[in-house]
């Protein structure tokens, strides 16, 4: 026991590879945010002295303004003048001015950087703006849902009595949570930037909008009966991720195969010779997911065993092959755009794509080592989540070799500070999944509070700000209206410090815990040991929350915000066109 009265490690636990690699990994992410603080604070303390300055200037400017002749001459000397000149009236010729370009207020809060706003608005063909936008606005509901849900689970384990009501326990409103930002959050935003990236990547029209549209209502409405029917305990068993009744889950596939056609058809339409890399990630994730919910819903293999193996392939497949290959594609059109240069290198892109292709479709089992499947089949999904360090050291690679000559624009981007944590925890967060699938690590954290911080960590961390950026890059070039620097500063540090508090908390709290049962300790003390981790989840969980209102907000500013439209507008569409 230690100095808390808790389990903790022994040396040589500390010393197995996957113990000593995720320590590693958080370290990495702690030097991050601690580096991103610092300079935030520095930002902050130098506008703070420009402001000192500026207040000291216009005290300077009133005090000269009020001197009588006598008093200039004796300041200056006999025979010297003094003359006080406002900003942009002055004559230039004129020698005795002395003081000029007086500014009198700060125009941004000293918390946050200027940010550049976009200048230049895309031109799109009639119509598909209003779909993007429709996508985009369906996911944001989806997530303030989704995520209120996900806030109230998580004061249910601060506050278990909080309600006795049955359709809201833990165990109905937990895949209410999970489906609702996987499906309708995550799926929709995504797609709807997709349709977005593949339209400007291949310089051509969408196939079909009314198929887009069609898309759109067979999801949204897949997620509505989904959570209302989970709500009732309808559902499809205890399969995480696939609560959902067939019926339910085939409106999306049905949607999803519209949505791959749309795209194929609009990639072959293209006017350019190659196919970005973005495209082949887009077209991979929808491909994959499809054929992930056929086997994921086939009822020839789901008993026993058989179901136990599905289940694996089908929940880890999920996230890596439909969200995480999805976003990457996002990122790699985003990025250089945001940063106005090319990709570091192509050929690590499509590496990434391959390797990813085949390595992540043989891990799902490493989520149940030590079960009762064989030994043989545990041991290959162990070698394969080895193998995924390939694809995602040749994609945060390329991803900062990117940045590379090009980090002071940090400072002046809305688009580049949420893609810059995104592949900080791509990398950080897949490597842990790497750490965790060793049979020693999995063995301590697996089925605990840790389990919770590793999904929020790729799901939140990875998906949710890579898809953050993306949004904030395209929908000022839409409208013409930016959101307020201000709340979008708030967003995003409300948003990275929530989740570095949901995180650690979780992850220590569940080292805690794993320790105990390995040393069979009653099973009470691993809850009552977690008791303050939970109340440091509820609280970052909470600030989590307030970040998605507060993109709630900047997403309506963006969409119906007044027009700044001036002369800049009507000349970059007169006399330049985006192109990708």
């Amino acid at each position: 026991m230690n100095v808390f009265g808790h389990f903790s490690f022994t040396t040589g636990s500390i010393a197995e590879p996957g113990i000593l690699g995720t320590i590693m990994l958080m370290v990495l992410v702690l030097l991050v945010f601690i580096i991103l603080l610092v300079i935030k604070a520095q930002q902050y303390l130098g506008a703070m002295k420009r402001q000192t300055q500026l207040k000291n200037r216009k005290h300077l400017t009133s005090v000269l303004r009020d001197l009588n002749s006598e008093e200039v001459k004796a300041l200056l000397g006999e025979g010297k003048t003094v003359y006080i000149a406002e900003k942009n009236k002055f004559d230039s010729s004129d020698e005795r001015r002395i003081i000029t370009d007086v500014e009198h207020e700060t125009h941004h809060s000293p918390m946050f950087s200027k940010k550049k706003k976009a200048i230049q608005k895309i031109s799109l063909e009639p119509g598909l703006k209003k779909i993007l936008v429709a996508y985009l606005g369906s996911s944001v509901l989806w997530l303030i849902f989704g995520t209120l849900i996900g806030q109230y689970l998580g004061l249910k384990f601060v506050w278990p009595d909080i309600d006795h009501v049955s359709w809201l326990s833990f165990g109905r409103l937990r895949p209410v949570h999970t489906n609702a930002v996987f499906w309708g959050w995550a799926s929709l935003a995504m797609l709807g930037l997709g349709l977005f990236v593949v339209v400007r990547t291949c310089n051509t029209k969408l196939f079909s909008q009314k198929l887009a549209w069609i898309t759109l209502g067979l999801i949204n409405l897949s997620v509505v009966i989904g959570s209302l029917s989970l709500m009732n305990g309808i559902n499809n068993g205890g399969g995480e991720y696939r609560e959902y009744t067939w019926p339910v889950a085939g409106l999306f596939a049905l949607g999803l195969i519209l949505a791959l056609y749309n795209l194929v058809k609009t990639v072959a339409s293209r006017s350019t010779k190659e196919i970005y890399v973005s495209n082949w990630y887009i077209l991979g994730a929808c491909t994959w997911t499809l054929i992930l919910v056929v086997i994921g819903y086939l009822p020839f293999y789901q008993n026993g065993l058989g179901e136990t193996v599905i289940q694996g392939y089908y929940m880890h497949q999920g996230v890596g092959m439909w969200f995480m290959t999805f976003t990457l594609g996002l990122v790699y059109y985003f990025l250089p755009q945001s940063l106005n240069k090319p990709i570091y290198s192509y050929s690590l892109g499509v590496l990434a794509f391959w390797t990813q292709m085949l390595f992540y479709t043989l891990i799902g089992t490493h989520h149940f080592v030590f079960s009762p499947l064989p030994w043989s089949l545990q041991t290959i999904a162990i070698v394969f989540s080895a193998g995924m360090l390939i694809p995602v050291i040749a994609g945060t690679t390329n991803f900062i070799m990117t940045f590379k000559g090009a980090w002071t624009a940090l400072k002046t981007s809305y688009v580049l500070p949420f893609l810059l944590v995104g592949v900080v925890f791509y990398f950080v967060g897949s490597g842990q999944g790497t750490m965790q699938a060793f049979r020693y690590s999995n063995l301590v954290w697996h089925f605990n509070d840790f389990n919770v911080a590793h999904s929020h960590m790729t799901m939140y961390g990875i998906i949710t700000f890579f898809v953050w950026g993306g949004i904030y890059y395209l929908l000022p070039r839409l409208t013409g209206n930016s959101p307020s620097e201000l709340m979008v500063g708030a967003h995003f540090w409300m948003a990275f410090v929530g989740l570095m508090f949901y995180m650690w908390s979780m992850m220590i709290g569940g080292t805690l815990k794993g320790m105990s049962w390995l040393a069979n300790a009653p099973f009470i003390e691993s809850v009552k040991l977690m008791a303050s981790y939970w109340l440091w989840r509820a609280i970052g969980g909470t600030m989590m929350f307030l970040s998605h209102l507060i993109f709630g907000i900047n997403f309506i500013k963006m969409v119906r915000g007044k027009k700044e439209v001036g002369i800049l507008w009507r000349v970059a569409n007169k006399v330049s066109i985006e192109h990708a």
